[in-house]
């Protein structure tokens, strides 16, 4: 199919990938919790921009320039290990109820998820690596082979951010009536991203 061999496979092994959890489920996930479905909405969308960037820059051959210079690799790699320790931070010493990561406006939850995506260059090394266990040398044509797996990537995270910010959107409603256990949910999420964080920077 447009030189992808096994489709199914590719759709089934993306979709375990985004299982993972990671600093983008959990941006979508703290997003929806403090602004609602449409926060939750623009971060999916964050998240979608960031990944698209991050494939073509992967064709682009930017991977392999990442591999040739490892200074430049583990800048990016710090620098995004710094932004998820800034927001956990904030989660974290927060004080209660003042937690505020994100911004209200929904253009700003898209940039914060699309800035973590971003600062993450292992996952430019990730798309050249993941993409040509299922491209079919025979048929690939081109360009067009690419497009149409990143359409499918953007189509697949879509549907799985959307599900994920529904059942959080269910469940924040529930307890946001108790002022004590939204803040130890805050201060978790904030222990969270700091992990994340510091896992990156280590990596």
């Amino acid at each position: 199919m447009l030189g992808v061999s096994n489709y199914g496979a590719f759709v089934l092994a993306f979709v375990i990938l985004l299982l993972i959890p990671g600093p983008g489920n959990f941006a979508l996930i703290t997003s929806t919790g403090k602004g609602g479905v449409r926060a939750g909405l623009a971060a999916t969308v964050g998240v979608i921009l960031g990944d698209q960037v991050l494939m073509w820059l992967a064709v682009a051959g930017v991977a392999s320039l990442l591999k040739a210079y490892p200074a430049a690799f583990h800048l990016v790699q710090w620098m995004g290990a710094a932004y998820l320790l800034y927001l956990g931070s904030r989660l974290l010493f927060a004080k209660s109820g003042t937690a505020m990561p994100f911004e209200m406006k929904a253009r700003q939850y898209l940039r914060q998820t699309m800035i973590i995506t971003l600062f993450n260059p292992k996952a430019i090394l990730f798309y050249m690596a993941f993409f040509p266990l299922f491209i079919d040398p025979a048929q690939h044509p081109g360009v067009l082979t690419f497009a149409f797996m990143a359409v499918t990537v953007s189509s697949l995270t879509f549907l799985y951010g959307l599900v994920v910010v529904l059942l959080t959107h269910f469940f924040a409603e529930k307890v946001r009536s108790s002022r004590k256990l939204t803040t130890v949910l805050e201060k978790v999420a904030g222990m969270f991203l700091i992990g994340f964080g510091i896992r990156v920077a280590v990596q």
